[in-house]
């Protein structure tokens, strides 16, 4: 456990004070921050992978009084889709769709590969039924909806036992009339949770609205309960953090499960971006590194870069999320070598229970943590735990390079070194192969380990400055009192854009829709266009400034974002409007500017030295603590930097200023 209660940012506990509170949920921690008006207050609890209420509650006994509202990211979506643990679902489809899940599409993740493995259908075939009806692409009724049929499907959905039903009919986003017929005598005769496609994901395209149908179905039984036994637990109303960065109140989060894929980094990716342009970087690559994974995010303009097309553990789901890309390198990343005696690294984790060798719960499993500490970039001690158990870490660092002739120190070099090219891979991702230079951009660490990194990150990757943001550690959880109530809307248009009636009339449409769905008529909205040239199967979104902008205008913005992402536009082409979403956001439980920082200060001292390998050299370092180092104090390397929640190692060569809002500015000299 660790926890940070610093003079000046201490709370007060005042009774007539708003308490705040974030808890996000991690592999290995669970996070805490809270604040009101005498300041702000983070640790950290061990995550409880059986039952993660478990350790809310730990979390919250730790505080002096209780919120009146908590914000919480988590991770049981995701899990429950990872270990497949979710509902018994049935499928209802239109007469000859029901193998939609399996025939999917033709498109390769690796093109030359012959033999694709694909998920299994999270809906077995028995499950998937059909229905006489047929609805066409504008909404008209092409063959009435036969009851006799939906009866039959439904005497055969309870026959097999499903715990709830997703239905997908043809073209119900351009009339949902019959998936509501089919959802009410469902519910009527099953009495289980029945999910339509015209809720959830109202486009075209029959394949990912059916995926994205089930992902809700599949997933809403262990989101809602999780989520019903946390607000009852809590007492108090919970917001949940969604794909898409923004909240959602958790009694309504349980039906739309399929948007809590990403709660986890979601938090985190929204906060590197509020933390880099308070920083003067409105553009920047936001990486975490927690004890599990990695999660990377390109912040352009001011905000996380998002897609409504993304895809986890091979299932497609078609809902707005912030485009993370994520890789299996954390602190608790298990070291291996392969049949070829090749070092790897991850996606299997020490996690929280035991952890790695070096916490000296009984883990054997070598992992970055243990690498770090034996390089010396980590303190012998940490809150929480007792003192890290050097020796063994040292010991299984041998015994892992003994088949490859190295010793301890050089197993924790190699072991680092696969890491950081994991990550490195992870941030050309969301920069080069999007056609965006990472030479321009700045890097944002955070996470437990993502700054034990950020020096190395930022030489191999050119960019030109690295921001540590001040609560590096427990930023995902702080991101979630950054992030506003959010609720989005789509309405499926296919049709030319030069219509300027059409964008305005789907615009409005949008919005009314996303006005409703957060419950307020006055709130103000965005707009975007997902737009592509005439032949294309794939659509690009681009914002719309107001519903009644000219289309012109919208088509320029276009053609110059299909330039930048595919690297040439055609100006001549005709242009379709495929869809316009819409997002209401109201206001965030704080800003930036409400997060006290460390008063100004010209200097720091060390507060120790102890030895840390550089470039395969042990050399007596200065240990500073971040809590010393107020805005103006510049750091030099080779020297290590310590907070309660995470390290940053200078090498040498590098400097790291402080910034006015507390942000350690990462550069290498020369």
């Amino acid at each position: 456990m660790t926890e940070s209660t610093r003079p000046g940012t201490a709370l007060r506990g005042k009774e007539d004070e708003t308490l705040k509170v974030a808890i996000d949920v991690g592999g290995t921690f669970t996070d805490v921050v809270a604040v009101d008006g005498g300041g702000l207050r983070h640790f950290k609890v061990p995550t409880t992978p059986a039952d993660p209420t478990t350790g809310v509650l730990d979390a919250l006994a730790r505080l002096s009084r209780q919120a009146e509202r908590l914000a919480h990211g988590t991770t049981v979506a995701t899990n429950t889709l990872l270990t497949r643990t979710g509902a018994r679902v049935g499928l209802v489809a239109t007469e000859g769709f029901r193998d939609i899940l399996e025939i999917g599409r033709q498109n390769r993740p690796r093109l030359y590969e012959r033999h694709v493995a694909r998920p299994s259908p999270l809906v077995s075939r028995p499950l998937r039924h059909e229905v006489d009806e047929r609805i066409g692409p504008t909404g008209e009724v092409e063959r009435a909806l036969q009851p006799r049929t939906v009866l039959s499907v439904a005497e055969g959905l309870k026959v097999a036992g499903v715990e709830a039903v997703a239905v997908c009919l043809l073209h119900s986003y351009a009339n949902r009339a019959h998936e509501d017929v089919v959802a009410a005598r469902l519910t009527e005769i099953l009495g289980v949770p029945v999910v339509c496609s015209a809720d959830v994901a109202p486009e075209f395209r029959e394949f990912e609205r059916t995926s994205t149908t089930v992902l809700s179905a599949y997933l809403g039984q262990k989101v809602s309960g999780y989520l019903g036994r946390l607000q009852e637990a809590v007492k108090v109303p919970v917001d949940v953090m969604l794909s898409s960065g923004g909240l959602m109140d958790a009694r309504d989060a349980g039906g739309h499960a399929a948007a809590l894929l990403l709660s986890g980094p979601a938090g985190g990716a929204h906060a590197a971006a509020v933390v880099a342009a308070a920083s003067g970087f409105p553009s920047a690559i936001s990486f975490d590194v927690g004890g599990t994974s990695t999660d990377v995010c390109l912040v352009r303009d001011g905000a996380p870069e998002w897609s409504a097309d993304h895809v986890v553990d091979g299932y497609p789901c078609r809902l707005p999320a912030l485009s993370i890309h994520t890789v299996g390198a954390g602190g608790g990343s298990a070291a291996w070598l392969d049949d070829g005696g090749a070092l790897r690294v991850g996606p299997e984790s020490a996690g929280a229970d035991p952890g790695p060798v070096a916490y000296g719960r009984g883990g054997t499993a070598v992992t970055l943590t243990d690498a770090h500490l034996v390089l010396g970039r980590l303190p012998r001690a940490l809150p929480g735990l007792k003192e890290l158990d050097v020796d063994g870490a040292r010991s299984a660092l041998s015994a892992l390079g003994r088949t490859a002739g190295l010793d301890a120190m050089a197993t924790a070099s190699g072991v680092v070194e696969v890491a950081t090219v994991h990550v490195v891979r992870a941030l050309r991702r969301v920069s080069v192969e999007r056609g965006i230079d990472p030479t321009n951009l700045p890097l944002v660490a955070f996470g437990g380990a993502g700054p034990l990194h950020v020096a190395d990150l930022a030489a191999r990757l050119g960019a030109p400055v690295a921001v540590v943001p001040l609560r590096a550690g427990v930023l995902s959880a702080l991101g979630l009192l950054l992030a506003p109530p959010r609720y989005d809307a789509v309405v499926t248009v296919l049709g030319p854009l030069a219509d300027d009636s059409r964008l305005e009339r789907a615009s409005r449409q949008a919005a009314a829709r996303a006005r409703m769905g957060q419950g307020r008529s006055d709130a103000d909205y965005a707009l975007w266009a997902e737009c592509r040239y005439r032949g294309q199967s794939h659509e690009l979104a681009v914002a719309v400034r107001s519903p009644d902008e000219a289309t012109a205008a919208v088509r320029a913005r276009f053609d110059e974002e299909h330039a930048r992402r595919n690297g040439f536009a055609r100006p001549d082409a005709e242009v379709e409007l495929v869809v316009v979403r819409a997002s209401v956001t109201g206001d965030p439980a704080l800003s930036l500017s409400d997060i006290p920082v460390h008063p100004a200060g010209a200097t720091a001292s060390p507060t120790h030295s102890r030895e840390v390998v550089w470039e395969e050299r042990p050399v007596a370092t200065p240990i500073y603590r971040r809590g010393d180092l107020g805005a103006g104090v510049v750091v030099e390397g080779p020297a290590v930097v310590e907070d309660e929640d995470t390290t940053v190692p200078l090498p040498p060569g590098v400097t790291a200023e402080v910034d006015e809002r507390g942000s350690l500015l990462v550069r290498w000299r020369g």
